[in-house]
């Protein structure tokens, strides 16, 4: 799927996991749904880091585009190194190692580990990363046309004020893991989620999604996972533009509500 897409379904996801913690009487406190969904939209960006046309190749101007190159041509190397009989020959990295559910947790599990050990610091990098990565993702038109420095000026005030609030006694610093020095243990989990939701919306797509790696299915290590052909789509067709976006839009907005227990 393309970006936009993407981040889109990342939002819905978290507001989804919103409403299923609300109905489990473990109601998020706001600003984790408000973060959370803007982190996972960012996420849902992440995994094409192997390809640089991809929208988070360009966030970032030259660095962005310096760790694409790297992230590509180790994920070329991963897969030379690990494809079974069965995977095709292939002249780049893309849909390969960013593209599974082991770089989700990995990736996840960074994030987590930084933002404990490396402070408020830690967390506004995170944060200022996600956030940019959202805008690009779900203003996209206007990011478009604005300067990136704009975009960045914006990432940065928005980590600095959302780290502020929740850093504000019951406010999400420490949801889901309170105990001392476990403040911002969470921040993995949306990232995870992100991914995952980037990797099953490409899975929709034509050319599937190898989510399952270094499982083996069959002769194929790196086997794309996806629906009966038939019920495929081309990334950027109308399916995903006129029937895919507008669902995630009102999907996002019922788990919203269903997550603040407004319905």
């Amino acid at each position: 799927m393309m970006g936009p897409a993407h981040s889109l379904s990342g939002a819905a996801a978290w507001l989804g996991v919103g409403a299923a913690a609300a109905a489990a009487g473990h109601t998020m406190p706001w600003p984790v749904l408000v973060v959370g969904a803007l982190i996972t939209a960012g996420a849902a960006l992440a995994p094409d880091l192997d390809h640089k046309s991809a929208t988070i190749s360009r966030a970032f101007g030259p660095v962005s585009k310096a760790l694409c190159e790297i992230v590509d041509k180790l994920s070329y190397a991963v897969y030379k190194a690990t494809k079974g009989p069965g995977d095709p020959r292939r002249t780049g990295g893309h849909r390969t190692l960013t593209h599974t559910w082991l770089w989700a947790v990995l990736t996840g599990g960074a994030a987590s580990v930084a933002a404990v050990t490396g402070g408020r610091w830690a967390v506004l990098a995170i944060l200022f990363v996600h956030l940019v990565l959202a805008v690009e993702g779900l203003l996209w038109r206007a990011a478009r046309v604005s300067s990136d420095v704009l975009v960045w000026l914006l990432g940065a005030t928005s980590a600095w004020i959302l780290a502020g609030v929740l850093d504000q006694p019951g406010n999400g610093s420490g949801w889901l893991f309170d105990a001392p020095g476990q403040e911002y243990l969470w921040l993995g989990l949306p990232i995870v989620l992100g991914a995952l939701v980037h990797d099953i919306g490409d899975a929709l797509t034509v050319s599937g999604c190898p989510i399952l790696w270094p499982i083996p299915l069959g002769r194929k290590r790196w086997y794309p996972i996806g629906p009966p052909k038939a019920m495929r789509f081309r990334a950027g067709s109308w399916v995903e533009l006129k029937v895919l976006m507008p669902a995630f839009m009102i999907l996002g907005g019922v788990g919203g509500a269903a997550a603040l227990n407004v319905i």
